[in-house]
C-alpha cells in the first residue's frame, strides 16, 4: 500500500502559479502510476494530469494542457503539479492518486489540497 499527503494549495490570483506536491509512503513508489485530479464545489472528480513510473510519459486533460505540468522524483517518493497561468475555473480541491496498472482503478488517495484562483 502506498499513503499520500499532498501540499502547496493556496490562494492565487488569476495568471499566478503554484506547485502541489505529494509525498508518498513506502518503499514502492517507483511501482505506481501517478495522478492529479480535481473536484470543485457541485461538481464531480475529474481527470488533472498522470505520469508512468518512469516519469517517460504523461497526459493531461484539455483544459490544462500547456499550462500545468505533471512530474515525479522517484528518489524523493514525491509527484508534482507545476499550475501556471492559473485561471478561476481552476479553482477546487486537488487530489493526488495512485495505482498500480492502467487496467486498475486509482485505489490510493490522498486527503486533497485547496487551489482557489481569485479573479
Amino acid at each position: 500500500q502506498v499513503q499520500l499527503v499532498e501540499s502547496g494549495g493556496g490562494l492565487v490570483q488569476t495568471g499566478g502559479s503554484l506547485r502541489l506536491s505529494c509525498a508518498a509512503s513506502g518503499r514502492t513508489f517507483s511501482a505506481y502510476i501517478m495522478g492529479w485530479f480535481r473536484q470543485a464545489p457541485g461538481s464531480e472528480r475529474e481527470f488533472v494530469a498522470s505520469i508512468t513510473r518512469g516519469g517517460d510519459s504523461t497526459n493531461y486533460r484539455d483544459a490544462v494542457k500547456g499550462r500545468f505540468t505533471i512530474s515525479r522524483d522517484n528518489a524523493k517518493n514525491t509527484v508534482y503539479l507545476q499550475m501556471n497561468s492559473l485561471k478561476p475555473e481552476d479553482t477546487a480541491v486537488y487530489y493526488c492518486a495512485a495505482r498500480l496498472s492502467e487496467i486498475l482503478k486509482w485505489n490510493y488517495w490522498g486527503q486533497g489540497t485547496q487551489v482557489t484562483v481569485s479573479s
